[in-house]
């Protein structure tokens, strides 16, 4: 079965047709770096970050972009609040942003284009959208005219007469419509300034990625991906802009699902975002908050809770443990077929990633009883299986994970074995009150020790 995306502008699920055969091309909105990144940032992330290593395994040469707004309203009034430049307080969130996108296991981008160092993109783009009666300037200010593209409101569903103006309308500035969006806006006194035909000043925040996703993709490229919350009105305005420009733009628009907090979209503006090394200096491992960002349906909402975390922390555990006690007992086998076409299929379809861990978690049970009964080819089948499906995922503790492996195989595991066989030791000679302290300290350490008819068995976290 092919791959098939549900497209946010049609609303179906679509089987994807790349423009160029055996390519993928992708556009994801990054960050507007006011602030450091909060897990809701993270849930974007990690999805289309899941979508990028399926199409590679999927056979697509993939060219992936994302950008970095670094000049925007909210980063002004951050610096003015701050006492630092906006420079300073977009490069201290553009290295926030990556230090949670590494942490995660996320995937670098083919590139990376920043607003502010593609001002004349954007200043050719204007100028075709005002020579083609689409745009128009206006005190210093340059505004799309939504009126001239009778397809406006496609995206999100939306009719212009049942719209309400998304910005401010200042009356020394006059728009012909309150829904007229700005694309370029005059410089005010304190602010950073770009020359333009039309005055100085500094970019809209919808005009930008329309430059530079052409720019990097070329036009029409195939997707276009980011949050429920940006369907309007910024990809609206993207898609109008970017249609009125050229011939065509996105072929699939990809929407993840958005991070609640009681029952409210996390966000910094409700005061309720939970920003992400935060999250992991309380302990939350970074694996186990990349299997809840990433283990619900890209599309769906997730509540964030403890208790999510700490499903999450068991589920994950399980699939890390299984690899640890695979790996001890020999080499990698071929992977099962039967099983791998069933994890494809739920990939292929519109990436339900919550029916291909159900996949794993099947294949990790079947390892494990493999692992009981002494059968070393089913485990080594079931370990590679399991390897290659993570790996999709984000989540292989192996080679995904350096840090993960560090601890299970480097220093920490030599001294777990040698605290297992001093416990062997004090069996041996039954002195079962220190081999039951060796275990309680090992426990109080994180070590979670198993006896089972197949030997002692250990793993990091909860038992």
């Amino acid at each position: 079965m092919p791959l098939t995306l549900t497209d946010t502008r049609s609303r179906d699920a679509r089987p994807f047709v790349p423009v160029v055969a055996g390519t993928a091309t992708v556009y994801v909105c990054g960050p507007t770096v006011q602030a450091p990144p909060h897990v809701g940032h993270a849930r974007s992330a990690v999805a289309f970050d899941i979508l990028r290593r399926w199409l590679a395994e999927s056979g697509y040469a993939v060219t992936f972009v994302r950008n970095v707004t670094d000049i925007d309203d909210k980063i002004i009034h951050e610096a003015g609040h701050s006492g630092a430049t906006p420079w300073a307080v977009a490069e201290a969130n553009t290295r926030a942003f990556n230090a949670a996108y590494d942490a995660l296991g996320i995937l670098p981008p083919t590139v990376e284009p920043r607003a502010t160092g593609h001002v004349p993109e954007m200043i050719a783009l204007m100028q075709t959208l005002i020579d083609k009666g689409h745009a128009y300037a206006s005190g210093g200010d340059v505004y799309f005219d939504v009126r001239s593209f009778d397809r406006y409101g496609e995206l999100s569903g939306q009719q212009p007469d049942a719209m309400m103006a998304t910005e401010k309308v200042d009356a020394t500035r006059p728009k012909r419509s309150p829904l007229d969006f700005a694309l370029w806006k005059a410089h005010k006194p304190g602010e950073p300034f770009w020359d333009t035909p039309w005055g100085p000043g500094r970019p809209g925040w919808h005009l930008e990625c329309s430059a530079m996703a052409v720019k990097y993709l070329g036009q029409p490229f195939d997707i276009h991906g980011g949050g429920y919350d940006l369907v309007f009105p910024h990809h609206e305005n993207e898609n109008a802009q970017s249609a009125c420009a050229g011939e065509g733009f996105a072929n699939y628009w990809l929407h993840n699902g958005l991070v609640n907090t009681g029952g409210e979209k996390m966000s910094k503006s409700l005061g309720n975002s939970l920003v992400v090394s935060d999250v992991l200096a309380s302990g939350v491992r970074p694996q186990v908050l990349r299997y809840l960002l990433g283990g619900s349906h890209y599309r769906s909402n997730i509540e964030y809770s403890d208790a999510l975390l700490v499903e999450s922390a068991a589920a994950y555990g399980r699939l890390e443990t299984f690899v640890r006690n695979a790996s001890s007992v020999g080499p990698e086998g071929p992977v099962d077929e039967a099983a791998w076409a069933e994890f494809a299929a739920a990939m292929d379809d519109d990436l339900a990633v919550s029916r291909a861990l159900g996949v794993v978690h099947t294949t990790v049970g079947r390892g494990n009883a493999a692992l009981d009964s002494g059968d070393a080819a089913v485990v080594a089948t079931c370990l590679a299986t399991v390897r290659k499906m993570l790996t999709v995922l984000g989540l292989d503790p192996v080679s995904q994970w350096p840090a993960a492996v560090g601890d299970l195989h480097g220093t920490v595991g030599a001294l777990v074995e040698i605290a297992l066989e001093a416990r062997s030791a004090a069996r041996g000679r039954r002195d079962f009150a220190e081999a039951d302290a060796i275990r309680d300290r090992l426990t109080a350490a994180g070590v979670v020790v198993e006896d089972t008819s197949g030997g002692v068995r250990w793993h990091l976290g909860s038992a």
